[in-house]
């Protein structure tokens, strides 16, 4: 997944390095008197967008070139920022309660919410922040599980073998083992909580989970509701796949290690922090053998190049009716791991110098699931370049969940019959259990990703308001866990612990809403671009290859970026106003009625 908002903040960021650098500090906090609201937003987008290119470069140096110096300048940017937004949002308050136009109106929220981490006005307490924004990552990354007799395992490693192994007392090791990294954070975790919510509090916000929540044109109360609607809306077809995957595991580790009364034990889901359950597919496969789509075969068969697979996602967008990639994303772009030094290899799109300069950075593989993230990816630059000509602080998505879900929802268009019209498959031949088995790989992957995707903002909500107290942060984290995802640790956990360290997300500050919403909206948005493209017959069957009537009303959506409230932009699209997860139910019809019943007879729910 693209931590799309990170880039945005990291773009921001660079606003605020490049001010800092080219004008005096009195210069750019100083404005006349009598400066409009207007003028004053007219002044913050010529900063931005004069200013993007530096950080942009920066950011990418930092990316695809780690050494200690880059480091360096990436922390220091980071604080530069936070004065810098400190400082401008101070300013725009003398507009607070005045009469404005809606743009000017929206640029100036648009500006209070450029942060994800706002940091105290007081100097020494906005330093004191970013160090331990800084080291918490850093301990992140750097964490590993090492055993008694040296060896030591890293993250990476580690998520790997959890996709592979299935022995329950060596899946237990490996994730016990790679808990001990988060206990040295729960102290500054604490502390940091503390300084955000400072932070927020000075941009006038009760809590940092207040201010995240404000991000939805709606108040943080009335979105906290609608989250609760939309799950509300999927809650049945998950509990149905939970009591189908808890059955199948029963089978394979027995009924005592997996009560079929109880949680699933959290760490025999195939992936460390059970978010998906595809890699366990071979345990749960309805119908073994069954039109397997072997896309890898072909790509390694055919030898494509990371290129000729970037070329392929391009295609389908073309398709659409939307423009081929500059020259300069393939000039740019990195496609492989270099030889000679150390990069990030997660995939991530960069839209640079306000979108004019798109890239993507991955270590690119010949494998389906690495095709997938390419079409993805591209989703986000196609977004970044849609909306280019927008003013910078209307440079983004609707909302947050609306960048994660444009490339998932383009993912939904590799139907067998894409695949075998492009080449990547022989034959799109499907019977009644090949949708199944199809269904089911695709479920155990965006199904069972929903609960998780919705508590993790909602115990950081919880923890940034006090509501969950310090003392509390271990047990209140199982307890949400068990509520929603119907899972549980699968050794005794204490307060010694702080099991939310081990996900990347808490020590990174990400939010993780927009994931959960991207998987909502990108059903919706498939559903209507389907509709769009007179697509007849089941939604799961549906691609919009080559559609450009769909292509059209994507793009309508897409160049609005961030401009208007996340409603409006929605309807260009759906026709709709409001955030709809029925369509995931009509996608998954086939596999609902399958599992209801593959489970008849059995206890369902914990």
């Amino acid at each position: 997944m693209k931590n799309y908002l990170t880039l945005i903040a990291g773009l921001l960021v660079a606003t605020g390095f490049a001010a800092c650098s080219q004008q005096a500090p009195e210069e750019a906090v100083s404005s006349a008197p009598e400066e409009s609201a207007e003028a004053f937003i007219a002044r913050v987008n010529e900063e931005l967008k004069a200013l993007r290119i530096d950080q942009g470069a920066a950011g990418w140096v930092r990316a695809t070139y780690i050494t200690e110096d880059t480091a360096i300048l990436n922390a220091a940017a980071s604080e530069r920022y936070a004065e810098w937004h400190s400082r401008t949002v101070a300013e725009a308050a003398k507009y607070d309660g005045q009469k404005l136009g809606a743009d000017t109106r929206r640029g100036i929220d648009l500006l209070k919410l450029g942060t994800s981490l706002p940091a105290p006005n007081d100097a020494a307490k906005r330093r004191e922040l970013m160090q331990i924004a800084t080291e918490l990552k850093g301990m992140y990354g750097a964490g590993k599980y090492c055993r008694s007799d040296g060896d030591c395992i890293s993250g990476t490693e580690l998520e790997g073998l959890m996709t592979e192994l299935r022995d329950y007392d060596e899946l237990l090791e490996l994730w016990e083992g790679w808990r001990t990294i988060a206990p040295p954070m729960r102290a500054m975790y604490e502390r940091y909580v503390e300084l955000a919510n400072e932070g927020a509090n000075d941009l006038g916000y009760a809590n940092l989970g207040e201010m995240w929540r404000a991000g939805f044109d709606m108040s943080p109360t009335e979105f906290q509701a609608e989250a609760g609607r939309l799950w509300e809306q999927v809650e049945p077809l998950y509990d149905e796949l939970h009591c189908h995957v808890r059955a199948k595991l029963g089978e394979v580790y027995g009924e005592d290690k997996v009560p079929q009364d109880q949680p699933i034990p959290a760490h025999l889901l195939g992936n460390m922090w059970a978010q998906g359950w595809g890699f366990i597919y071979d345990l749960i496969e309805p119908y073994p053998g069954v039109a397997e789509i072997d896309v890898d075969t072909t790509l390694k068969t055919k030898n494509y190049s990371p290129q000729e697979m970037v070329r392929s996602a391009e295609s389908f967008y073309t398709s659409l009716g939307m423009p081929r990639m500059p020259d300069t994303f393939w000039e740019r772009s990195m496609f492989s791991k270099p030889a000679d030094r150390e990069v990030v290899c997660h995939a991530s799109a960069w839209g640079l110098d306000g979108g004019n300069d798109l890239r993507i950075k991955m270590c690119i593989k010949q494998t389906y699931d690495e095709l997938r993230v390419i079409y993805h990816e591209l989703g986000h630059n196609y977004y970044q370049g849609a909306y280019k000509d927008q003013p910078p602080l209307f440079q983004g998505g609707a909302n947050s969940g609306f960048h994660e879900a444009i490339g998932d929802t383009i993912t939904l268009s590799m139907t067998p019959g894409y695949l075998a019209e492009v080449g990547l498959i022989a034959s799109a031949e499907q019977n009644e259990q090949a949708i199944i088995n199809r269904q089911m790989q695709q479920a155990l992957d965006k199904i069972a990703f929903l609960p998780f995707g919705k508590l993790i903002d909602e115990w950081r909500w919880a923890v940034f308001s006090g509501e969950i107290a310090p003392a509390d942060y271990n047990k209140s984290w199982w307890d949400l866990r068990t509520k929603y995802q119907g899972i549980a640790a699968p050794v005794e956990r204490s307060e010694a612990d702080f099991d939310p360290g081990a996900k990347y997300h808490v020590p990174a500050n990400v939010s993780y809403t927009r994931y959960f919403l991207a998987h909502i909206l990108q059903f919706q948005f498939q559903r209507a671009l389907c509709e769009t493209a007179g697509h007849e017959g089941d939604l799961h069957a549906c691609s919009i290859y080559g559609s450009k009537a769909a292509g059209e009303r994507l793009t309508a959506m897409l160049e609005a970026g961030a401009s208007d409230p996340w409603p409006d932009t929605l309807e260009k699209l759906t026709g709709t106003r409001e955030m709809d997860a029925t369509a995931i139910i009509d996608y998954f019809k086939p596999l609902m009625g399958y599992l209801q019943e593959q489970n008849e007879g059995r206890s369902c729910g914990w």
